[in-house]
């Protein structure tokens, strides 16, 4: 019987989502849908096969956390450290050709993309800033505009801010900002940082029409279910990150 009811729960969940018609606008009037580590709820996380995978199903990019490698090379991986349990190594210790060759690197990624796609990286390390952004500008294009780097100090992203035409991104809580919402946005936009990124579960109306006020972008991410995708494109929000793309797409095609 279990079973059974958390079938029919699923169920329930994949239709019971509210779509308002007309939304909040978001910034640019149109919403990101980024795949995090890829279609990683459907294919082993941060490979080609999940890379390849989440676009097919209709993701506007890929969002990942990226570490830097001792030789200065930048792969994509879920935390700082990679291995089995009792033998993990630091990335950044590591030279690339010596990782597990299933780790894929920046670079790799932007092979399988389509010139039209975004990527979100999550900078947890800055050091794998430059490397990153090499890997955006050889790839050619308006790609370097397409990438969205987060980090969650200010003062790093705006020692970062000459240095990239990349969109920066605050990645904080609520609790974390300390001086509050508004004054957040305005110091983002004194300092030139182009978002805020929250957990979904933050976001309202007016927080991010707070964040549209100061011409500033407001990203959410981790839903996995589809009423949280849907109260967030209702808001307004700018990006959206799950694992989940394919309930993320069929949220999309309602607003349509």
């Amino acid at each position: 019987h279990g079973c059974y009811r958390r079938m029919a729960l699923s169920w329930c969940d994949s239709i019971a989502f509210d779509v308002v018609k007309p939304r909040l606008d978001s910034l640019d009037g149109s919403v990101l849908t980024f795949a995090i580590r890829g279609a990683s709820a459907r294919a082993a996380e941060n490979t080609i096969e999940a890379f390849r995978l989440a676009i097919e199903l209709g993701a506007s990019g890929i969002a990942s956390e990226a570490w830097p490698t001792a030789d200065g090379d930048a792969v994509l991986h879920r935390d700082a450290r990679v291995g089995p349990r009792f033998r993990r190594r630091r990335i950044d210790q590591v030279a690339r050709d010596q990782l597990p060759t299933h780790l894929c690197s920046v670079e790799d990624l932007y092979e399988v993309l389509d010139p039209s796609s975004s990527v979100s990286i999550d900078l947890q390390d800055p050091v794998a800033f430059d490397p990153v952004v090499a890997a955006a500008r050889n790839a050619g294009g308006e790609t370097e505009r397409r990438l969205w780097l987060s980090h969650p100090e200010l003062e790093t992203l705006t020692a970062l801010r000459r240095r990239t035409a990349a969109r920066l991104v605050l990645s904080s809580s609520l609790r974390s900002l300390g001086t509050g919402p508004e004054r957040c946005a305005a110091e983002l936009r004194e300092r030139g940082i182009d978002g805020l990124r929250l957990h979904h579960s933050e976001w309202h109306g007016g927080l991010v029409a707070l964040l549209h006020r100061f011409e500033r972008y407001a990203l959410g991410w981790g839903p996995e279910h589809e009423r949280e995708m849907a109260k967030l494109v209702n808001a307004g929000i700018d990006a959206v990150a799950s694992s989940r793309i394919d309930r993320m797409t069929a949220v999309m095609a309602q607003f349509e």
